[in-house]
């Protein structure tokens, strides 16, 4: 039985070697045509372009491809297509510039570069599969004696061992022998060879490990370092091929092996190992391809470890940092980074032709991108695991800020870690994390429990954050205001996001966490002063300090403050900053002038809101609508003597419609004061309604003329604010009218001054008003507005003349009309018709004397239409004599206009 094993165990060994001796006799074959094939193309170009600090991988866009080995393509390099072979052959034979058609050196991820490892697996599968036969044949080896009993432990690792120690030195030996370049019969046979030991050392020193227990962790990880080294010697000298059949085959070699630990963390370290090696071994030949598979088999595999196992989220989480951190200081071989050229975030936006950052660039990151993000979804598992993110992705863009600054293509790295710490942060209070419901349950059950720092300690890191920031903005050479800006956001925002997701006040108290804001207001007031002293007249890095303050300022005014105090804060700060402007010139100021009216008009309109006017007691109202009022007007007033069109548009236009929303909002409560009951429905709650709405509908069409990319912003908001304007105006003429409703709200107030001029005469006036004022409102839109004014005034004039001779109680169109009613119709109609009349010979113009024209026709119409058989007695005759005179003074009117004009004007203007 034992020698049928061994016989078995031999042939299981020989396979591989047969299948070798096979492939020599083809690959002699293919030498053959491979000779044929080399005679139609040149020789291989050795002039590459000079490499700079990254060496070939930072070639710009337009920079041709060299065709040399060591960027070669996403094949092994040395294994040409012919047929690109022979088409570049035939380009230069013709002279034409192969650098303008070839793609930029060291993308991996290429239709031609995987178009070419497809053809060369198509050709060259057998050494694949030859590797990966002589890898299992040792790792089974191992697996065999397990199973068998056939050896002891040691006997078994140390024959694994041996059998990878002896495919290296075979493939040595074919390398040093026989060669192993394309013009040779042994082509990559080294590569196989050597690959394959590499895999199966892996496999034994984890078979020591994991299946044995033979060494501890310590052992397990300088052995595995020892056969790494071995592997970046042997893949600088065997080519790719090599070092992806050493990668790919170290990454499986645990999950082949199998077996169990109690704690499988030091694995950790085997992938960061095997990571290591790839990308040393690429930071030499640069084949870019295999610094790719290091880091996609390296965070996989860590991934699927983490996955696989709990209680190792820590050094899991460590593990992610540590290959971000080798992903940036490996392939350019320096331990302060210094990566140059464009960055990431300049080629969304670069012209054709522009250069695209450098291969270690997009590596580096691709790698922080992916760690902030795995690690940002670990931070639930524990309040260790969540302090321990919150550390290491603040520590990493510390590094980024403070350890990378001399890579100018890392510039903008640093916003994703950041920003991954900032969603960590929120997160923790939004999703109920443990460290949350500790905080929220400090004082729950001991009053006396000590202060809880959690929130303080989180603030003090974005603050560090922040400093970082600004350290890296006064040394910065190319970005220095754009340091600053993150600077003046990052602890304003961590603070910001510890309020919507912790609330703190409700634990700590208001004024204790305000002063947190009030440090971070009094931190950016400090790099103010040092911006300014560092700036001289340059001050936009002093404004965007000042803002930063401003902002915390206000921050802590929302904590503390009622909701009067705060409209009334805030716009105070819309006016400091106002002041600001006009004392240091800051033109940045007119971004939180609009900010803080934006801000504010959402308070006076939403939240506390209309509704909230209508019902808070009147001192607070007015302090909040004519605080606000007074510091839109002082702001304007303050920028008068500088050109900033921005801010003092947005002023003005808050300034009008917050004036209107006073004062409506203050007729609102007096009209509810003086009704039997609240009517919320009434003509004149609804006109107030519209011409509040419509206020701020004019107001965002006046601010079209700011332009800028909030234009369809503005739009939108002026089309939902007029719909809903003039959906009450709407429901005021139809639903709440009293001449076509008996049920509406009754006309309160005295003849002509009354509800109805609320209801209607109102908003006619913001509408005209608007149209007037509004310079830059389409033309088809003022028309419109034109004509609603009409309409509406005409309605209220009908109205009035009703509530004059009938009172409220006889408004609706049940009632009748009296006589009197009806010849004040006409006799109004008669002085309408010859006031428009007189303008129009006044100002010249036609359309005014048309409409005047159109209104006497409707009187004369009216007067032989209706009053005739509608009058009696001495009414129907005064009716015809007013017609009857009012229509000669007209025509001596016209007579005595065109006399006044001259000759010229002798042409009556009704002819």
């Amino acid at each position: 039985m034992d020698a049928f094993i061994a016989l078995a165990l031999l042939v299981v060994l020989a396979i591989p070697i047969l299948l070798v001796a096979l492939l020599v006799g083809q690959v002699r074959l293919r030498r053959r045509v491979a000779d044929l094939e080399r005679r139609l193309s040149d020789a291989r170009t050795s002039d590459a372009a000079a490499p700079s600090k990254d060496g070939p991988w930072s070639a710009p866009a337009d920079t041709p491809a060299p065709v040399a080995a060591e960027t070669g393509p996403a094949a092994p390099p040395r294994a040409e297509d012919p047929p690109a072979a022979a088409v570049i052959a035939a380009r230069k034979a013709q002279g034409a510039a192969v650098s303008n058609e070839a793609p930029p050196r060291a993308f991996v991820f290429r239709a031609d570069r995987l178009s070419g490892l497809a053809a060369w697996l198509r050709e060259n599968w057998f050494y694949a599969v030859s590797a990966l036969s002589l890898a299992l044949a040792g790792i089974f080896l191992v697996q065999y004696g397990v199973e068998n009993g056939l050896l002891p432990p040691v006997a078994r690792v140390a024959a694994a061992l041996g059998f990878g120690a002896a495919l290296i030195v075979a493939g040595e030996v074919i390398r040093r022998r026989f060669g192993d370049g394309e013009d040779r019969a042994t082509a990559y046979l080294p590569s196989v060879f050597s690959g394959a030991g590499l895999v199966t050392l892996f496999g034994g020193v984890l078979s020591a490990r994991l299946l044995y227990g033979l060494i501890g962790p310590e052992a397990a990880l300088i052995g595995m370092v020892g056969v790494a080294l071995a592997g970046l010697v042997l893949g600088w000298f065997h080519g790719p091929l090599l070092a992806a059949v050493a990668l790919i085959g170290a990454f499986a070699a645990p999950f082949v092996v199998g077996g169990a630990s109690e704690d499988p963390s030091w694995l950790y370290g085997y992938f960061g190992v095997v990571t290591l090696l790839g990308l040393g071994i690429d930071t030499v030949r640069r084949w870019a391809w295999i610094t790719v598979l290091s880091l996609i088999g390296g965070y996989a595999t860590g991934w699927m470890l983490h996955a696989a196992s709990g209680g190792t989220t820590a050094v899991y989480m460590l593990y992610l940092a540590g290959l971000s951190l080798a992903a940036i200081a490996v392939p350019v071989r320096r331990l302060v980074p210094d990566h140059e050229g464009p960055t990431v975030a300049e080629t969304l936006r670069r012209s054709k032709g522009a250069p695209l950052p450098g291969f270690p660039a997009r590596v580096a990151f691709a790698a922080v991108a992916a760690s902030a993000v795995m690690m940002a979804e670990v931070r639930l598992a524990g309040a260790a695991e969540f302090w321990l993110s919150v550390l290491l992705l603040a520590g990493l863009t510390l590094a980024l800020v403070i350890w990378a600054r001399r890579a100018e293509a890392l510039e903008d790295i640093a916003v994703l870690p950041a920003g991954a710490l900032l969603w960590v942060v929120f997160d923790q209070g939004a999703s109920n994390g443990e460290v949350y419901r500790r905080f929220a349950a400090t004082y729950a059950e001991t009053v006396e429990a000590d202060y809880p720092m959690v929130v303080t300690l989180l603030v003090a890191i974005g603050a560090l954050v922040t400093v970082a920031a600004a350290w890296r903005s006064f040394r910065a050479t190319r970005w220095p205001a754009v340091w600053a800006g993150a600077a003046a956001l990052f602890a304003p925002a961590t603070a910001i996001l510890i309020e919507l997701g912790w609330t703190p006040a409700a634990v700590i108290g208001a004024y204790p966490w305000a002063l947190h804001a009030a440090v971070l207001a009094a931190l950016m007031v400090g790099l103010a002063e040092r911006y300014a002293r560092a700036d001289g007249e340059t001050r936009l890095r002093m404004a965007l300090a000042v803002l930063s303050a401003l902002s915390c300022l206000a921050f802590a005014f929302v904590i503390v403050l009622s909701s009067a105090a705060l409209t009334v804060a805030l716009a105070v700060t819309v006016s400091v900053a106002a002041a600001l402007d006009r004392q240091f010139r800051l033109p940045p100021m007119a971004w939180f002038i609009a900010a803080g009216v934006v801000t504010l008009g959402f308070r006076l309109v939403v939240d506390p809101g209309i509704g909230w006017g209508q019902r808070a007691p009147l001192p607070e109202v007015v302090l909040a609508y004519g605080g606000t009022l007074a510091a839109f007007l002082a702001g304007l007033w303050l920028l008068r003597p500088l050109e900033r069109p921005t801010a003092k548009l947005m002023l003005d236009s808050a300034a009008w419609s917050t004036g209107g929303l006073f004062l409506s909002l203050l007729l609102y409560r007096w009209l509810d004061s003086l009704a039997d009951a609240r009517a919320v429905e009434s003509h004149w709650s609804l006109g107030l309604a519209a011409v509040i709405w419509l206020g701020l509908a004019f107001a965002q069409v006046q601010r079209l003329a700011a332009g800028g990319r909030l234009r369809q912003v503005r739009l939108g908001l002026g089309a939902i604010f007029g719909l809903i304007g003039a959906s009450a105006l709407f429901a005021a003429v139809t639903e709440a009218n009293p001449l076509l409703r008996i049920s509406a709200a009754p006309v309160m107030g005295p003849p002509v001054i009354n509800t109805l001029v609320v209801a209607y005469l109102l908003p006619a006036v913001v509408i005209g008003l608007a149209a007037w004022r509004v310079r830059d409102m389409n033309a088809r839109l003022r028309q419109a507005c034109g004509a609603l004014v009409l309409v509406l005034c005409s309605l209220w004039l009908g109205l009035a003349i009703r509530h004059f001779w009938q009172g409220a109680a006889g408004m609706h169109e049940s009632n009748g009309v009296t006589q009197p009613e009806l010849y004040t119709y006409t006799i109004t109609l008669l002085i309408l018709g010859a006031v428009l009349f007189y303008q129009s010979l006044a100002r010249a113009s036609d359309v005014m004397r048309k409409a005047g024209l159109a209104v006497i026709g409707l009187a004369v119409a009216k007067v032989f239409l209706i009053d005739i058989a509608g009058l009696g007695g001495l009414i129907r005759v005064f009716s015809l004599l007013a017609l009857g005179l009012a229509l000669a003074g007209l025509a001596w009117l016209n007579r005595w206009a065109l006399l006044r004009a001259g000759p010229a004007g002798q042409q009556p203007l009704d002819q």
